[in-house]
């Protein structure tokens, strides 16, 4: 008898294994829209934030869609191009405030 989609997903997550790598997705997914919203807030692209950070177009892309697990260099980076603060915890992410001003609408590295 087939299984249904939950069935199949309890008995894959029933593995630690499976629990860790679906936490670390998570985690990164999360990170990731932080740092779309963010951005979107200022209103630079992807293009320039990834030049104000020294990285990739591509490399914002897959990070904003949660598709890769940042280095703590690139979320410090992001941190100080987009004046944010971002709390990584066991819970996941959770916007910080700062007392750093505002950064300009032209971001700088």
């Amino acid at each position: 008898m087939a299984k249904t989609w939950t069935e199949l997903r309890n008995q894959r997550m029933a593995s630690p294994e499976a629990k860790a790598a679906y936490e670390a997705a998570r985690v990164a997914y999360e990170f990731g829209r932080r740092v779309r919203e963010r951005r979107q807030e200022l209103g630079p692209s992807q293009a320039e934030l990834a030049g104000a950070t020294g990285t990739s177009q591509p490399a914002i892309a897959r990070l904003e869609a949660g598709g890769t697990e940042p280095t703590l260099r690139t979320i410090t980076s992001l941190a100080r191009v987009l004046g944010a603060v971002w709390v990584i915890g066991p819970n996941g992410v959770a916007t910080g405030e700062t007392d750093a001003p505002a950064p300009s609408p032209k971001l700088s590295a």
